[in-house]
């Protein structure tokens, strides 16, 4: 079986072997590999399971100062620190009369996305394509307000906070549309909703304000064809049902750490209904477990999670600065060579 029907297979909860994967790495650290091998051959060992064919520009950065930039809606960004942080929200106070959200084609339309597009997939013609979508609805919303007003508005403030989070919904419909006819298999968003503990504005609230907006995105999505991916950190578990509900077709990172967020018993509980893309845990397993406590953890999840399809192996996160390098050797060679785990 190809890559791309391999993976394919796995979302559509038909059981696959060898599981397929991803693989990425932040800021370099894949010449941890470099080095450890004495060249770059060993990128020819991992299967192209899933390739980004394009990605749309959700931010729209442009220069600010030598160390900022500010994006299309206005925010200005310290880029010279890891992660990157905003510094000043361009609304300073809850009134969408004194602010305007950008104008799609003059901040985000890109002319050459569909020449990129069709140039990737017909070079990784076995693979599974992806769009990738960058930053989410809520994360546009406290870029616009800040991180803690954004929450206080859905209090204090909810019609600015629904007006707001409709306005950016439909520049979302945009980036969807732009992608209509461009080869894809799956469209993958990001939004951050939880924390260590839990869903970061409530379950209450994130049903109030944050899923109308991705039920009409992912319905779009759905219209084009396309399988719903979305990326989300920390501890989403109290609003699985409510994704599925609206048509989340793959739920990614699914950090083991936080609340609620075992992925053996969410594949117990939801397993039929959704996919889980990740699962192995950066926060621990890759940073603090010996190599033969990887292997252990990778072989468990190939063979509980991929029980009955439904899984793509991944790390939580992309392979982190300060990793061991022993571990990151470890995490490679379990993933491309799930024979040898037993």
């Amino acid at each position: 079986m190809k890559p791309g029907a391999a993976t394919r297979a796995a979302i559509d909860h038909c059981e696959v072997y060898p599981v397929p994967y991803s693989l990425g790495f932040d800021d370099g650290t894949d010449s941890i590999l470099d080095e450890h091998y004495g060249s770059t051959e060993w990128r020819q060992r991992m299967v192209p399971y899933m390739t980004t064919v394009g990605s749309v520009d959700t931010q729209g950065y442009r220069p600010y100062d030598p160390i900022r930039q500010i994006d299309a809606y206005g925010a200005i960004w310290r880029m010279d620190r890891r992660p990157w942080h905003l510094e000043t929200p361009p609304l300073s106070k809850p009134d969408l009369s004194v602010y305007q959200l950008p104008e799609y084609k003059t901040h985000f339309y890109d002319p050459k996305l569909p020449e990129t597009a069709r140039r990737e997939a017909a070079t990784h013609p076995d693979s599974y394509h992806v769009l990738g979508m960058g930053w989410g609805i809520f994360e546009m919303s406290w870029r616009i307000r800040g991180f803690e007003e954004a929450l206080m508005d859905m209090a204090v403030n909810p019609e600015f906070m629904t007006e707001l989070l409709e306005g950016i919904t439909d520049i979302y419909l945009q980036h969807v549309a732009q992608c209509e006819g461009l080869p894809g298999d799956a469209m993958l968003f990001g939004d951050d909703w939880g924390d260590q503990r839990g869903v970061i504005m409530g379950p209450k609230r994130w049903r109030q304000f944050i899923k109308p907006c991705w039920a009409r995105i992912w319905e779009a999505v759905h219209a084009q064809g396309r399988t719903v991916m979305c990326h989300s950190c920390g501890s989403v578990a109290d609003i699985i049902p409510d994704l599925i509900e609206i048509g989340l077709d793959v739920l990614e990172s699914v950090q083991p750490e936080p609340a609620g967020m075992n992925p053996y018993e969410l594949k117990r509980q939801f397993g039929e209904d959704i996919t889980f893309f990740g699962c192995l845990g950066s926060q621990s397993t890759i940073q603090f477990s010996s190599p033969e406590g990887i292997r252990a953890e990778v072989n468990k999840l190939c063979r509980e999670m991929g029980r009955g399809g439904g899984y793509i192996l991944h790390p939580a996160k992309s392979i982190q600065p300060g990793t061991p390098p022993e571990n990151v050797v470890a995490v490679f060679e379990s993933f491309v060579d799930q024979d040898t785990l037993g």
